[in-house]
C-alpha cells in the first residue's frame, strides 16, 4: 500500500492509498471528483479546488527535508501571471499571494498562516523553478 506524507499549512499527515480506498491519518475519505497531479521523483503535486498539495513518498531510513519556514515557493516549474502580495502587507491564512500558470492551469500560492509580507522575490512574466522562494512571510 503506497504511503505518502502530506503537509498543508503547519500540519503533517499521512495518506494511505489502497486500491480505491483513501485514508488520511487513518480516517477514510471520499475520493475527490477531479484532481490533477504532477510527479517528479518521489514528490507529487496535487491540484484540488484551487489549492496545491505536495506529497512526498516516504522511504524507510530516510528523513524528509523540511521547507524553509516563512518562505513560499513554487511547487513546479511555472510562469508568474499575477503578484498580489505587496511588501509590508498584512495577510490572512488562505489569502492568495501569487498566481502561477503551469500546464494551462492557474495555481494560486496562498498564505499558510496569518502574517506580514517580508519580501517578494518574483515578478509577473517570470519563469520560476520548484523550491525557489516567491514570497517571505513573518508570522
Amino acid at each position: 500500500m503506497p504511503k505518502l506524507s502530506f503537509r498543508h499549512g503547519d500540519r503533517d499527515s499521512v495518506v494511505n492509498l489502497d486500491g480505491g480506498e483513501i485514508t488520511v491519518d487513518g480516517l477514510a475519505v471520499e475520493p475527490p471528483k477531479r484532481a490533477w497531479a504532477v510527479a517528479s521523483g518521489d514528490t507529487r503535486w496535487v491540484f484540488l479546488d484551487g489549492e496545491v498539495f505536495e506529497f512526498e513518498q516516504q522511504h524507510q531510513g530516510r528523513r524528509r527535508a523540511t521547507a524553509h519556514q516563512g518562505s513560499l515557493s513554487a511547487p513546479m516549474p511555472a510562469t508568474v501571471i499575477r503578484v498580489i502580495a505587496t511588501l509590508g502587507a498584512a495577510v490572512k491564512r488562505g489569502d492568495t499571494l501569487v498566481v502561477l500558470e503551469a500546464m494551462k492551469m492557474e495555481l494560486p500560492v496562498r498564505a499558510p498562516t496569518d502574517g506580514t509580507v517580508r519580501a517578494v522575490h518574483c515578478r509577473e512574466g517570470q519563469l520560476v523553478q520548484p523550491g525557489v522562494s516567491l514570497v517571505d512571510l513573518d508570522s
